[in-house]
């Protein structure tokens, strides 16, 4: 009976550091999206801020020490060595609490973040030329998919350097409506409008934004969880393996 339960706890064990070894290459895949993406929200800060960047090196490192204790935990469960069951436990406790203290800075930094994230999308309005193919392209990507224009509205472009010493009626060609009448759309750039009533969304783009943004939180929220859950339960069943564990036997251990 006692040897039962050691072999389904052995293959439990087994099962969710499969899963954990899994969700550490969905955490390191969303890190590796936000650094190379260049065609959403993420990429007109990440150019600005270095906070993003950070974020998404933590992401890649978290997922890729996730994957790699999910393997040793595999190991280490299918053996029984306890050695690496032990280390495994404290790997997993480690990774736990940086978790929370990170989830604990976020939380308290939201308001810093929010007026960064202004600071950084009105300069970047204010700079504008077009020909910037970061982060002037992936913000007229958000403004063409989201239908607002400028950060609280369309004022916002009027203290654009290029608009403010031009003659014309300049505005964000990736602001036009695509209900009002007026001259072909174009993607980036700005255009130029016969009259004073530029054919623009009236809307600015932060709800739009915080929207996405409390979307993608959501997912990074639920793996995290998802995570925190696979680790509690790797942590009790790896101390259940390892005190029953009373010799370990290395030659079971394939040699390469």
């Amino acid at each position: 009976m006692g040897k039962g339960c050691i072999t389904v706890t052995k293959y439990f064990l087994f099962l969710f550091n499969l899963l954990f070894f899994i969700f550490g290459a969905l955490i390191m895949g969303f890190g590796l999206w936000v650094l190379f993406d260049n065609q959403s929200f993420i990429a007109v800060l990440q150019e600005s801020s270095d906070t993003v960047k950070v974020a998404s090196y933590i992401l890649i490192g978290v997922g890729s020490l996730s994957m790699a204790m999910g393997f040793f935990g595999c190991i280490g469960a299918i053996y029984e060595i306890r050695c690496l069951l032990g280390l495994y436990f404290t790997c997993l406790l480690l990774i736990l609490i940086a978790q929370v203290t990170a989830g604990v800075l976020i939380y308290f930094q939201t308001e810093p973040l929010k007026y960064e994230m202004s600071n950084i999308i009105r300069g970047m309005i204010t700079n504008y030329t077009g020909q910037n193919r970061t982060t002037e392209h992936a913000w007229d990507f958000v403004q063409r998919t989201m239908k607002c224009c400028g950060w609280t509205g369309p004022g916002n472009w009027s203290e654009n350097l290029s608009i403010k010493n031009s003659s014309k009626n300049l505005y964000s060609c990736s602001c036009r409506n695509e209900s009002l009448a007026g001259t072909d759309m174009q993607e980036v750039g700005l255009c130029e409008h016969m009259s004073k009533e530029l054919p623009v969304y009236e809307t600015g783009c932060i709800t739009n934004v915080e929207k996405w943004l409390m979307d993608n939180c959501g997912v990074i929220l639920g793996m995290c969880v998802g995570v925190a859950v696979v680790e509690l339960l790797g942590m009790i069943l790896s101390m259940c393996l390892c005190k029953s564990v009373v010799q370990e036997d290395y030659t079971k251990v394939p040699k390469y």
